[in-house]
């Protein structure tokens, strides 16, 4: 059990050397780009890279910020901008006085284990001084000190850089970490804005609905009254006519079949009579049946999920399959569908060739808006070349 402790802590020891070597060269280059950085846009970015960097070496997952307004005023107006422009001098001063340590102990090993032995090998005038500060007169002297002082600069890294690196990432989240209040202001500006969205969504949404009953099921009706007027009249007026009675009462069983095709379609389209049916796993494994793109589908033990939240699952997943048959040319794809305690995570994942951008179509756009709408989040990776993975985090604690 302690050799394990003792493995922890030397991982501990070498992402603090990463961290504090990282922050020396990024303290020195804010230093020299401080003029340029000293823009929203640009100290917004680089804020949010050391954010990373500090949670990654803490272990703490932290809460995505909001982006910047679109607008240059709104930038700068923006709770977070002073905090960002704030972390440069902290970062410039901070970075090189912490990060300085870790390059002189490293710094001291190479000198120790390469530089010390050439150096005499080589007989140069100025002889070496070690860490220790005894001078090199000999071979004995040249192998046997570089090793020792390896090893007092080890013990001194294993006890130094781990609480350095922390201690510089925790200014970091103190300088660039929301208050309760902005906290507080940031999730109200979210949900204000998720629930304007959600209003043009469903406004959007029943005008569509609107658009397919009166274009397509209510002209299918009239029609189909209209026939049954006639083949009336028709009757009244010669009911031996009974071959043109027969085509009117045909026109108008095969209008009420088209109607009633279409009156499902719209029904569908509000929520899909197979979740109730089948449920999420029934439903997604028609879809990912259905797919042009051979799918594996991984469901796992979902308990009981909101039919809101089915509702959403479905529309996603299908939306994107939907998209990696058409424009990803991939051979494979791969639905991942689990649920840990209060939060649904779904991952469709596709080998095509990338490049997907919400920007660019309302596919992608759709999902996220969906998601938004219940207070989740949507997750995109498609680099150039593929592959690409979506992933949407729901919370299903109702």
């Amino acid at each position: 059990m302690s050799g394990t402790r003792r493995g922890r802590r030397w991982v501990r020891v070498w992402r603090g050397a990463v961290y504090l070597l990282g922050s020396l060269a990024t303290g020195i280059a804010t230093l020299l780009a401080l003029p340029l950085l000293c823009f929203p846009r640009l100290a917004r970015p680089w804020a949010e890279w050391h954010r990373d960097r500090a949670g990654w070496l803490l272990g703490k997952p932290l809460a995505v910020r909001p982006a910047l307004p679109a607008t240059e005023r709104g930038a700068w107006a923006d709770a977070a901008t002073p905090r960002d422009l704030l972390w440069l001098p902290v970062h410039a001063v901070t970075g090189v006085v912490l990060g300085l340590p870790a390059l002189l102990c490293v710094g001291n090993v190479v000198v120790a284990a390469i530089a010390t032995p050439l150096w005499w090998a080589f007989a140069l005038e100025d002889r070496p001084r070690l860490f220790i500060d005894i001078p090199v007169t000999g071979w004995a002297t040249a192998l046997t000190l570089g090793p020792l002082q390896i090893l007092l600069l080890a013990a001194l890294a294993y006890l130094a850089f781990p609480p350095i690196a922390r201690a510089h990432a925790r200014i970091c989240l103190a300088v660039l970490s929301h208050s309760a209040a902005e906290a507080l202001a940031d999730r109200v500006a979210v949900l204000t804005r998720t629930r304007a969205d959600v209003l043009d969504a469903h406004g959007a949404e029943l005008r569509r609905i609107e658009r397919d009953l009166h274009d397509g099921t209510q002209a299918r009706l009239v029609a189909i009254a209209m026939r049954l007027a006639v083949a009336r009249q028709a009757l009244s007026d010669d009911p031996r006519d009974e071959q043109f009675l027969a085509g009117l009462l045909r026109d108008a069983h095969e209008g009420t079949e088209e109607a009633m095709t279409e009156l499902r379609d719209v029904i569908r389209t509000v929520y899909p009579p197979i979740l109730a049916d089948r449920g999420l796993a029934g439903a997604l494994t028609a879809v990912t049946t259905r797919c042009g793109v051979p799918t594996r589908l991984d469901v796992g033990d979902l308990d009981r999920v909101p039919a809101a939240m089915e509702a959403v699952v479905y529309f996603a997943v299908a939306e994107a399959l939907t998209n990696v048959a058409r424009h990803s040319h991939a051979t494979a794809a791969g639905v991942r569908v689990s649920r840990t305690a209060d939060r649904l995570s779904v991952g469709i994942t596709d080998n095509g060739s990338g490049g997907a951008d919400h920007r660019l179509g309302t596919g992608i756009a759709g999902i996220r808006r969906r998601v938004l709408a219940l207070d989740g989040t949507v997750d995109v990776d498609s680099p150039a070349g593929g592959p690409t993975t979506i992933t949407l985090e729901l919370p299903c604690g109702w």
